[in-house]
């Protein structure tokens, strides 16, 4: 039986799936803005910290008046109505909901509603990656432990690249490779909120006419977005970063078992089983023909000729031995797509993609030449990029997150393109945040036989 049977059959008992969202950004305004049209589906609750603005987004993408106005959970719950707060605690302890999806984008805030999820026994749907990035394998363990699903989001691109790395492998496929696409050039590095526009070809017309944030643009722009999806990616499907950062080769869908395949056969990569991001760009700045901007791919491998024949009689588009081979999908439609995740847990007990294993780490590198006292100002901003790089590298050098890289005086200088280490940064360690992400390094550097950084 499909899901959205399930749903159906869930709607016609009268028990609906019980949802909270927290945060009613872009993503979560884009599932609300489908969320009451799906049957068997129940917004119980919406968090946001501005509970006025979260009701005018819901206004905005469609919402019936009839379904605002309820006073509490437990009122929501007996109607067709859903109850607005900015008490993300409450939402999260309600026994009138049972599942709770972060989209808050906020790495600190996630880990602490995960933990509070766990404590109340609520499966979570993590929209936010920055804190999946910065503690995911953690929180998964401590989700497995509590006895609840701790899911991706189907819509954003790490879910759907799950979604095809478990299609190749289900059908008995190796994968070579997998990720994106996006927009990129080297320069984009060095991007700050002052200079993204111009990257992006916005005018300032349009960008007064629209809501636009501009570190939020810019951490799509400098690679850091890429770099939390791919650490997301490498952890939930036990594939391993680049060695030294992502390369963002320019790429369209016709080239990619062509380009990401071993460097043996003709390719870019050092090795098999890797995650890489492909550029719209080629490096003078033309556009890639048919490229995959806003997709996501896998490459995969023919084990045998027999299969390796099958692949041309069936057109696929491969490499010029036949062998390498690649699937994509050429757009995401991020919160339209939410429903997926909130079915596939309410109908099937099932994740829409999980974190594993800690194979990528996304730590924080400089944009420019650093000054002591200087405060780092986070992904997106004026002072870092995050870069991906193996979990293992990471803890050898003592780095420090990007996730973790706000709000952070530096004690010393710090050249451009270095990493900063948690020994260049005063901070609490007495931070929920703080503490819990440097918990999940001391486990894992001894699973891993690690000894601490010695500037760690």
């Amino acid at each position: 039986m499909s899901m959205f049977a399930k749903l159906k059959h869930r709607a016609s008992e009268g028990r609906p799936t019980r949802v909270g969202l927290i945060g009613a950004g872009k993503f979560g305004a884009m599932f609300l803005s489908q969320a009451w049209r799906i049957s068997g589906l129940h917004p119980v609750g919406v968090c946001d910290l501005s509970p006025a603005g979260a009701r005018a987004a819901m206004r905005r993408v469609g919402w019936p008046d009839e379904r605002f106005g309820a006073a509490s959970f437990e009122e929501a719950a007996r109607t067709a109505a859903t109850c607005v707060t900015d008490d993300a605690e409450a939402l999260i302890a309600s026994p009138f909901i049972d599942i709770v999806i972060d989209a808050t984008g906020s790495p600190a805030a996630g880990i602490r509603h995960v933990l509070a999820a766990c404590a109340h026994a609520k499966h979570v749907v993590m929209v936010n990656v920055e804190a999946d990035a910065l503690a995911g394998p953690l929180l998964a363990r401590r989700a497995a432990e509590a006895g609840i699903v701790y899911s991706m989001a189907s819509g954003d691109q790490p879910a759907l690249i799950a979604e095809l790395v478990d299609w190749a492998r289900t059908i008995g496929l190796d994968v070579v490779c997998a990720g994106k696409g996006t927009k990129y050039l080297p320069v984009y590095h060095r991007s700050t909120p002052d200079t993204v526009w111009g990257h992006y070809g916005f005018s300032a017309e349009q960008v007064a006419g629209g809501d636009f944030n501009p570190q939020m643009f810019n951490s799509f722009l400098d690679g850091t977005k890429s770099a939390l999806e791919m650490a997301a990616v490498a952890n939930a499907c036990d594939l391993d970063p680049p060695e030294d950062g992502l390369t963002f080769p320019p790429c369209g869908v016709d080239d990619l078992p062509t380009v990401l395949r071993p460097v043996g056969d003709g390719g870019l990569l050092a090795r098999k089983g890797t995650v890489e991001v492909v550029s719209s760009l080629e490096r003078d700045g033309r556009p890639v023909f048919r490229d995959l901007r806003w997709g996501v791919y896998a490459v995969f491998e023919a084990p045998t000729p027999y299969v390796r024949d099958c692949f041309r009689q069936y057109g696929l588009r491969t490499d010029a031995s036949g062998r390498y081979a690649a699937t994509y999908k050429p757009y995401h439609l991020i919160g339209l797509e939410l429903g997926t995740s909130v079915a596939s847990i309410a109908t099937r007990g099932e994740p829409t993609g999980t974190t594993g294993d800690w194979r990528g780490d996304v730590i924080a590198i400089a944009k420019r030449d650093l000054r002591a006292g200087e405060v780092l100002d986070g992904e997106g901003g004026y002072t870092v990029f995050g870069k991906l790089v193996p979990t293992e590298r990471s803890l050898a050098l003592g780095a420090l997150p990007i996730g973790l890289a706000h709000g952070l005086p530096l004690r010393d200088a710090v050249p451009a393109d270095r990493p900063i280490r948690w020994s260049d940064v005063v901070f609490d360690a007495r931070a929920q945040a703080v503490a819990f992400r440097r918990e999940m390094e001391d486990v894992f550097r001894g699973e891993m036989g690690l000894a601490r950084a010695a500037d760690a």
